[in-house]
């Protein structure tokens, strides 16, 4: 499946960072359509937090189960061996190094892979609390920050420091836009791909952040990807 939408492109962007071996959470939002878009050579155990290890893509409407979801209440199909369990259960798991990587939503990322994802209530809206993704950033060695580049009149996502409060502090590894592809290195961003036809200068007008380039820069592609252990 190709992707169309600008949420698609962010959640099959992120697919290619994965391996085969992982044990995969995905958070809620864009990064609970990263399953429909796993290429069919990698072996991943996918995990959500509501719990649930070993789901895959979504099924159709004839063959949803609304006893079977992601954290996003969205539905899933159960792969053999997939296991369900009780949140408590789940929740001990992402706490205690089950999980290799996990791939949360952020309204801030920045440039010190801090993270914030949560707010309780923003612009006279109610929002979501921070629930597990406290537990996500501090229990997983590898967070992958997946979010659209720009918010509501093309405000930056990708800033020098976030402003809002922090879901995880200096937790983010990579951070994947419909735009581009950075890794967080200990100096700073390295901007390590970009979307066909962006270019740099206009992905510096609209990323607060600063950042390098990578030599070895290349345009983002969502092919089958790489599978190493």
């Amino acid at each position: 499946m190709r992707p169309v939408s600008t949420k698609e492109i962010i959640a099959c962007r992120c697919a290619r960072e994965l391996r085969s071996g992982e044990v995969v959470n995905l958070g809620i939002g864009i990064p609970t359509l990263t399953a429909n878009y796993l290429p069919q050579h990698l072996d991943v155990t996918f995990h959500t937090e509501n719990g649930a290890f070993g789901f895959g893509a979504r099924p159709s409407a004839f063959d949803s189960d609304s006893d079977f979801t992601n954290a996003g209440c969205e539905p899933i199909t159960l792969k053999p061996g997939a296991a369900i369990m009780d949140l408590t259960t789940s929740f001990g798991a992402m706490r205690n190094g089950y999980i290799d990587v996990t791939i949360l939503g952020a309204l801030q990322v920045d440039a010190l892979g801090n993270l914030a994802n949560w707010a309780c209530h923003r612009a006279g809206k109610w929002w979501p609390g921070i629930g597990g993704a406290m537990d996500l950033c501090y229990g997983t060695p590898k967070v992958i920050a997946a979010l659209q580049h720009t918010g509501k009149e093309r405000a930056a996502k990708i800033l020098q420091r976030c402003t809002l409060p922090l879901t995880g502090k200096g937790c983010v590894k990579v951070i994947v836009t419909e735009h581009a592809v950075f890794d967080v290195l200990p100096e700073g961003l390295m901007l390590r791909e970009l979307f066909p036809g962006t270019d740099v200068d206009y992905l510096r007008g609209i990323t607060e952040a600063e950042f390098e380039v990578s030599p070895s820069l290349t345009e983002m592609s969502f092919g089958a990807g790489t599978d190493t252990v």
